[in-house]
């Protein structure tokens, strides 16, 4: 999920440098790419994944 919210973001991000669009000091590009960094950062963490963040390394069989 959180993957998924950081893509959005930089797809944002992106679209807003490409066309110059930007509110002065609150949503900018630049902004807009760290909160996706954040939420890239957060999904690599393991946070927001379909198992709570608790995952198991070992294979289902034994």
């Amino acid at each position: 999920m959180s993957a998924t919210i950081a893509a959005v973001l930089f797809g944002l991000a992106l679209l807003f440098e490409l066309i110059g669009f930007g509110i002065a000091g609150l949503l900018t590009p630049t902004t807009l790419a760290l909160a996706g960094l954040i939420f890239l950062a957060l999904h690599l963490a393991g946070y927001g994944s379909a198992t709570g963040g608790r995952r198991s390394w070992r294979g289902a069989r034994r």
